[in-house]
């Protein structure tokens, strides 16, 4: 069926909306929890147009977002005959000069309580021309009351032609990776419904995982992005993944580097996908060319060839020669014009054909080469510079620099600290103009739209406050500026110190830098001590994040008022506490103040967790085997060296206990106390085995693939251990086995990875259906182990008072010293008293711990004073350790 408009006739509608339950039962669009067909769509869309009919047009501002109701509401808005307004739904206080400026009938967008739609008047206060269909914010221009008017013809004939362009099937499934208000955002939207094809609405950025296992639940075979989302995707290990539904990448919104294009093209040709690079503006509604996939190799340069319909046309320039020109573009979806003031919106169509404003060439093979915006010139002294030139010279020296006109002089942002001496002398040499001509703000990321394309505007008011600010500083803001770095200094110390992370830098995470659950507590609390609370999953966050603007270190904070009981609660880390509990309850099993076993298992489970928590995060596989293999150190060396101290000394272990090897040779038979350290080597065995499997790319990549799945599988391979089916004889102690306890490890790795409600209660059934029975005559021990298990399913954070925070994370810190110090201590301590004994026994652990830490940093601090030939860098940058190519000698200081 086709739906008619419902403002009445006369006035015009989009086809593809009009027809959208043409498609019937096809999925329309998909979510992480609803499958909506096109029928069910039309009538959502049917039901919203309803609530918006009036006797006339109205003026509806849109505050989208990538949400089903928003979509629907954008969509209502076109099948009614209103024109939709698209803002950012998230920056609503960039729109107040819109609002101002055009005074919208009705406003929808989210609201405290989810999504509204809010009439302001009850007739339209509007002169809507019969032809404008939608209007939309100029590109770098989201918080201007400039805006295109877009008719109904310019959406449906770009739309279709977007679609033939892509060969867009109607079996194809597009994930909203731009946000809807973004003109290619929204190209991606109408394509596909042009075409009958679905969506993928999602919020997530592509870094985050749940992106992914979105993508590849939903079979999404279409991937869009702006070159910061190819930036994006090379951080977060895409080129080490597969996606076997992807059938598609396309790219707009700013020029891709020549060499980005071959490698991407490259990998899908690998892959089975094709990169569509492709060319546009919001001046034409979206998309003006498209580069065939088999041209991404030979052509890299080129943005392609004109989408059906359109043509291209070089206008020449009185300055430029060299075949260069201002491109200029004819088509059916060109722009009706702009609209600057309320009484534009009256205006029909003021333009045929659009001067893009980019400098391009025509290639013999008919391809269009985008060279440069005319726009982006700046006069400096009478010298003409083209800023793009500029960015490439940067780039090609290393430096990812955004450059813009100042008027008397260039302004340039670079996100590397402590580089600017070394932009001012390459522009300055580059282009001959003088180093005081040349304006640059280093260590800082370049300002983007939500789009992705850098904000030049902001640029621009950013590099003119830096000059303001140097010309009249305010000493106020200067030292709170400089307490801000000091801060994040402190943590990329606190991070090389505690990580043993010498390349730690602004940008770089606590997973980043492969911690692990044993540096997790410590690192977490000293964080706590500079800034006062952590955010939640802080340890993906870079420093430069955790410390937000105007932010103090706590104890330079005024003192807060008395806090009721339920704020002096502290939130924790569920580990933490299950780490501090389970050593608890080992001591106290140990020296008889109680009869709880269990807590050795329970620490394994905890071992599981944080591997799929610190370690197989998306950094790339490489790097993920290094961290396993890190964490398999830092439990070994302070382990081999003690057990090696106590064998000499007392000659209760040998050589099998000092090698981590007991399990192997060790006399399965008898227990002794040969077997103190079954837990020790357990984990170790697990944990190598671990990095030998993530080391096969295969493997790796299906980890990546089914991060839920895979640990299930570990599940399944270690019942067979668990039940006696494989290695049926693995003596009277079996508990102690690492390979009959792989069930427990991986049932704690696949804890870490449930998202959803049914698949923690998957896991949760596992301990309480598998672990029953293992140890018949210690019930208690199994109690234990499910009941710590589930805490971990169910409770992932805790809040507690501050008391028990410090003294689980002091405990939990330790924990790997307790349990290798105890068996020593408690013996010699059991005659006078169980409870000094295991006060003893902590007090040994924590002290040895402490020992530990300081030695080894004192270690590391030496040995990268050799490697540096005595020096080190001054704090904010990472120290010259390993390659010392400082020249200056200025910022250095004596290693101590």
């Amino acid at each position: 069926m086709t739906a008619t408009p419902l403002t009445g006739p006369g006035h015009r509608t989009i086809s593809f909306v009009a027809s959208l339950a043409r498609h019937g039962p096809s999925p329309a669009v998909l979510t992480r929890d609803d499958v909506v067909s096109y029928a069910a769509l039309a009538g959502r869309v049917e039901q919203e147009a309803r609530r918006l009919a009036g006797a006339e047009r109205r003026l509806v501002l849109v505050a989208a977002e990538n949400s089903l109701d928003a979509l629907v509401t954008y969509l209502a808005c076109l099948h009614a005959g209103h024109v939709p307004l698209l803002v950012p739904g998230d920056r609503l206080h960039h729109v107040d000069g819109i609002v101002d400026a055009y005074d919208p009938d009705v406003v929808a967008g989210p609201g405290p309580t989810g999504w509204r739609v809010v009439p302001r008047r009850d007739a339209t206060a509007h002169d809507l021309h019969p032809d404008l269909a939608l209007l939309l914010t100029t590109s770098g221009s989201t918080g201007s009351p400039k805006l295109v008017r877009l008719s109904h013809a310019n959406v449906d004939s770009n739309a279709t032609a977007i679609a033939e362009a892509l060969a867009i099937r109607p079996t194809d499934r597009a994930i909203t990776s731009l946000p809807l208000h973004y003109c290619y955002g929204l190209s991606v939207v109408h394509s596909h419904l042009a075409a009958g094809a679905a969506l993928v609405l999602t919020d997530l950025s592509v870094v985050d995982p749940c992106f992914w296992e979105l993508f590849d639940g939903t079979c999404a075979t279409t991937l869009a992005g702006v070159p910061h989302t190819f930036e994006l995707l090379a951080r977060s290990g895409f080129a080490e993944r597969e996606h076997p539904s992807l059938r598609a990448v396309t790219q707009a919104g700013g020029r891709l580097d020549p060499a980005r294009v071959q490698e991407y093209a490259g990998l899908g040709r690998e892959r089975g996908w094709d990169l569509f690079v492709m060319y546009g503006q919001t001046e034409a509604t979206a998309r003006m060319a498209v580069l065939p996939p088999d041209l991404a190799d030979s052509r890299p340069e080129s943005v392609g060839l004109p989408v059906p319909g359109g043509s291209f046309r070089i206008e020449p320039l009185n300055w430029l020669d060299c075949g260069l020109g201002e491109l200029v573009y004819s088509g059916p979806n060109v722009m009706l014009g702009y609209a600057e003031c309320l009484e534009d919106l009256a205006r029909g169509r003021d333009l045929q054909e659009l001067h893009t404003g980019d400098l391009a060439r025509l290639g013999a093979d008919g391809l269009i080469e985008i060279v440069g915006r005319r726009g982006r010139f700046a006069k400096v002294l009478g010298l003409r510079l083209d800023l793009d030139q500029v960015e490439a010279d940067l780039a090609a020296a290393g430096h990812r620099g955004h450059c813009v006109d100042l008027g008397d002089a260039v302004g340039v942002v670079v996100p590397q600290a402590g580089t600017g001496g070394e932009v001012v002398a390459l522009v300055s040499r580059r282009h001959g103009i003088p180093a005081s001509s040349v304006v640059v703000l280093d260590g800082h990321e370049t300002p983007r739209l939500s789009t992705g394309k850098p904000d030049y505007p902001r640029i621009g008011d950013l590099l003119g406050a830096s000059r303001a600010e140097h010309a009249a500083l305010n000493a106020d803001a200067a030292r709170q500026a400089a307490r801000e770095v000091a801060l994040v200094d402190t943590i990329v110390e606190l991070y090389q110190e505690l990580l043993a992370a010498p390349r730690a830098t602004r940008s770089s995470s606590f997973v980043d830098l492969g911690g692990d659950s044993l540096s997790y507590v410590e690192v977490s609390l000293r964080l706590e001590r500079l800034l006062g609370s952590l955010p939640s999953g802080w340890h993906l966050l870079a420093p430069d994040v955790l410390v937000p603007p105007a932010a103090e270190p706590a104890r330079a904070q005024a003192p807060a008022p008395r806090r009721s009981w339920p704020q002096r609660l502290h939130q924790v880390d569920t580990t933490v506490l299950v780490r501090a509990l389970a050593v608890l309850l080992i001591l106290a099993n140990h020296t008889h103040l109680s009869f709880v076993p269990g807590g050795a298992h329970t620490l394994l489970v905890v071992v599981g967790y944080n591997l799929a928590r610190f370690q197989l995060t998306s950094r790339p596989r490489a790097e993920r085997v290094r961290g396993v293999l890190r964490s398999v150190q830092r439990v070994v060396l302070p382990s081999s060296v003690w057990i090696a101290a106590v064998a000499l000394l007392a000659g209760t272990y040998d050589w099998r206990n000092i090698l981590m090897v007991n399990q192997v040779f060790g006399d399965w038979a008898t227990w002794s106390p040969h077997w103190h350290y079954w837990f020790i080597e357990a984990i170790t065995s697990l944990l190598l085995g671990t990095a030998l499997l993530l080391a096969v790319p295969a493997v790796d990549r299906w980890e990546r693939r089914h991060p839920f799945g895979f640990p299930l599988l570990l599940v399944g391979v270690g019942l067979l251990t668990r039940y006696a089916v494989v290695v049926p004889d693995a003596g009277p102690y079996r508990g102690a086995n690492a390979y009959v306890l792989l069930w427990l490890f991986a049932t704690g790795w696949a804890a870490a990875r449930a998202r959803t409600t049914p698949q923690r209660v998957l896991v949760s059934a596992i301990p309480v259906l598998t672990i029953p029975g293992f140890w018949p005559s210690m019930p208690g021990r199994e109690v234990t182990i499910i009941v710590g298990t589930l805490v971990l399913v169910w409770f992932p954070t805790a809040r507690v008072p501050g008391w028990v925070v410090r003294g689980a994370s002091t405990i939990a810190t330790a924990s790997l010293f307790v349990y290798l110090t105890h068996f020593v201590v408690y013996p010699r301590v059991m005659a006078l008293s169980s409870v000094l004994a295991m006060a003893a026994s902590l007090a040994v652990g924590i002290a040895y711990c402490r020992v530990w830490s300081a030695t080894e940093g004192r270690a590391r601090r030496w040995w990268r004073g050799r490697r540096c030939g005595g020096r080190t860098r001054v704090t904010g940058t990472a120290p010259c350790w390993p390659h010392c190519r400082w020249s200056d000698p200025a910022p250095y200081r004596s290693c101590r």
